[in-house]
């Protein structure tokens, strides 16, 4: 059997490839028709189920501690180094500084993708990558983008959205505290993957809007006539193309309506 999603988000199934629209062949997924008589698992079999049900059916409470008007927390990257992040809600991706990308073994060269920045002194071209995990309190998330950048003040960096969008969080100022309640739930044809529509369109729109400003970035660019910043520019959105990509693959996947994509 054979599972597409047309444009409209409607699930289809069939048991001939030829019948699917050759514009949908690529991402339809294989299916396998089970047994009449299914055979019980064995312990070794992959409880994927019960693995994701129990993984977000907790809420991690987590210490904060409070620096001027800030609010920062213990953080474990790649399950090495612990460092205090500011909660920065508003921060699209977690930042760490270069002492701690050299303590983690991060090597940044000119394939690395950046993200532009506008300072005082002009624009800045900000390393991003891919932290194998972060861990804040109980709650661990893997495969984490992060910029590269030395805050000033002496902070060790910021805890943002690349973690903090795959969680509800709520800050409790009095007790000093945050809870992060994974936004996963078990799936269902309203929460396909086991997420709702605001995750969905939240991550969509999230790669759209960085992909138009590296574009007009690169417009400016090729006025301007810098090359070598063209080409930076470039392999960036390369970089986010294909993680966008990836996003639409998985989408598809799992049923998510075209218009929580747009």
């Amino acid at each position: 059997m054979y599972k597409w999603v047309d444009e409209k988000g409607v699930i289809h199934f069939t048991d001939d490839v030829s019948k699917i629209p050759e514009r949908y062949q690529p991402d339809a997924e294989a299916r396998k028709t089970p047994p009449e008589t299914p055979t019980p698992k064995s312990s070794t079999d992959k409880p994927a189920a019960t693995v994701s049900k129990s993984a977000t059916a907790q809420e991690f409470q987590v210490n904060l501690i409070r620096r001027h008007e800030l609010w920062l927390t213990e953080v474990v990257l790649n399950e090495r180094v612990r460092r205090y992040l500011v909660v920065d809600t508003g921060a699209s991706f977690t930042l760490i500084n270069r002492q701690t990308a050299d303590e983690l073994g991060i090597v940044i060269n000119e394939n690395t993708p950046v993200i532009p920045g506008t300072t005082v002194s002009g624009t800045i071209f900000t390393p991003l990558v891919t932290l194998r995990s972060i861990r804040v309190g109980d709650a661990l998330l893997e495969n984490v983008e992060a910029v590269i950048h030395t805050m000033p003040g002496n902070q060790e960096g910021l805890l943002g959205n690349s973690f903090l969008n795959k969680y509800r969080v709520a800050i409790d100022t009095g007790q000093g505290r945050m809870v992060l309640h994974s936004m996963q739930g078990s799936p269902s044809p309203d929460r396909p993957g086991g997420y709702g529509r605001d995750y969905w369109v939240g991550q969509f729109r999230f790669y759209h809007q960085i992909l138009v400003g590296l574009k007009k970035q690169k417009e400016k660019y090729e006025t301007q006539g810098g090359t070598a910043e063209i080409t930076r520019v470039t392999q960036s959105i390369q970089f986010f193309e294909n993680q966008l990509g990836e996003l639409e693959r998985k989408a598809s996947l799992v049923g998510v309506p075209r218009h929580w994509r747009e």
